[in-house]
């Protein structure tokens, strides 16, 4: 049974690239390594993008966020204080009522914190005190990990009672369970009724949303907070003294619908402008919008990675279209032999461009493999780089070797068609005036060829 043309034709394309196995293995180099590096960027930027988001949902879709802002220095505050030397800035309570009281707003959590020292025994910490109500784990996605939360019931009466977060709860207790424990903090006793699951750090969100790290904190009932730290905040630093008054660090609003959202957090705007019309101290924070800034910024950042990879791709069909040239010329005597016997001009153009779309091809195959080893490749330079990155945080590196230690690349499947038929559409283009070359030579001319 006789093979059919097309089969003969790859067949013969592939013996003639096996003669010469160094230079079509060299050539195919290029899209091998323009392939890879089009799916390995498109994968950095992919899970670059994905960790963008999971910040951005982590603190809710549905959610509004008000913090309060200490003014710069030389603005105004929120009120004028008695004391001058008291700075009055943020949230106040009357705009949690407010806001609360909003058509869309479905639920409003206060939230109150400052740092202090807290102890047990001879271990201390400095710690982020939160002052906080029931519904405080739901909105940041926080687990009990044995024990439990601050209840309704504790914040009605004021309770002294506290939750750990899980560095906190390590660090005070490494060695035994701290539920039924009696912790000091701000030199009053608080029962230990819970501890938390590990929380990972949470991106910081322009200057509106600092960083958090969720596992150095210490929860206690909102009213609790108000009654034994009070409003205003003293420091005493290097013979100086300064106080601020907060009563809110922020505000939570949660809407019933996605659709409310953006409209809520316009009228919101609009409410707090009313009240602070005069100042700077306070942000709004509106996790839908950066969510869909984030997905604008996705497809921008694709498409220049992507870009920037292909020419890599560019490159290597140049070298194709060299080497096949350079085949040609190699080959003359060979085409003269085909036309004698009677091939056609169209069969040498498909003898030559079969040749490069194979040897294209075989490359890109190549490069796919490749760049579906990207996560696994990441993560072994990941571990190496963890075991020897000693930089020191003053340094400046230190920043840049968070955020590579924290990268994840994730394979953006819809790369791999597109990365293999940008290689085969290469070897195409730049096998065609090869081919032509081939096809165009005189029979005569090429059979005296030496």
């Amino acid at each position: 049974m006789r093979s059919s043309p097309l089969v003969r034709t790859i067949h013969l394309a592939l013996k003639s690239l096996l003669l010469q196995r160094l230079r079509s293995g060299l050539t195919m180099l290029g899209i091998v390594f323009g392939v890879f590096s089009v799916i390995a960027m498109l994968a950095i930027g992919e899970g670059a993008s994905q960790q963008a988001q999971q910040q951005v949902l982590q603190l809710g879709a549905n959610n509004i966020i008000v913090r309060s802002v200490k003014p710069p220095e030389g603005a105004s505050s929120s009120s004028s204080s008695g004391n001058s030397r008291v700075l009055r800035y943020g949230l106040l309570r009357t705009d949690y009522e407010k806001l609360r009281t909003l058509p869309t707003v479905v639920d409003a959590i206060p939230i109150r914190e400052t740092r202090q020292e807290v102890r047990y025994r001879d271990r201390k910490s400095v710690v982020r005190v939160v002052g906080c109500n029931a519904k405080y784990p739901e909105i940041n996605h926080l687990n009990v990990a044995q024990g439990r939360f601050i209840s309704d019931q504790d914040e009605f009466l004021a309770e002294n009672v506290v939750v750990l977060a899980a560095g906190t709860a390590d660090e005070l207790f490494p060695y035994e369970d701290p539920r039924g424990k009696t912790i000091t903090l701000n030199n009053q006793p608080y029962q230990v009724i819970g501890y938390m699951e590990q929380r990972a750090e949470s991106g910081g969100i322009g200057g509106s949303l600092t960083a958090q790290d969720y596992n150095r904190d210490v929860y206690i009932p909102l009213r609790t907070y108000t009654s034994r730290f009070g409003d205003v905040i003293m420091r005493f630093t290097s013979g100086s003294f300064s106080a601020e008054k907060v009563e809110l660090n922020q505000v939570t609003l949660q809407v019933d619908h996605r659709d409310d959202v953006l409209p809520t957090a316009e009228t919101v705007r609009e409410t707090m402008e009313r009240s602070h019309s005069n100042s700077q101290d306070y942000a709004i924070v509106v996790p839908l919008e950066l969510l869909k800034q984030a997905d604008q910024i996705r497809a921008i950042f694709n498409m220049v990675l992507g870009s920037i990879a292909a020419i890599s791709l560019v490159v290597g069909g140049i070298g194709i279209m060299n080497i096949m040239l350079a085949t040609v010329t190699e080959r003359t005597r060979e085409i003269g032999i085909r036309r004698a016997l009677g091939a056609r001009r169209s069969d040498i153009i498909n003898q030559f461009l079969t040749e490069t779309i194979v040897l294209s091809g075989t490359g890109g195959i190549i490069g796919i493999l490749l760049g579906l080893s990207t996560p696994w490749a990441f993560q072994a330079i990941k571990t190496i780089a963890s075991n020897v990155l000693t930089l020191d945080s003053s340094s400046g590196g230190s920043e840049f070797s968070r955020i590579f230690l924290d990268m994840q690349p994730q394979i953006a499947f819809w790369s791999l068609p597109m990365a293999f038929g940008i290689s085969v559409a290469i070897g195409v283009i730049f096998g065609v005036y090869p081919a032509q070359a081939a096809a165009k030579l005189d029979p005569i001319e090429a059979l005296r060829h030496e």
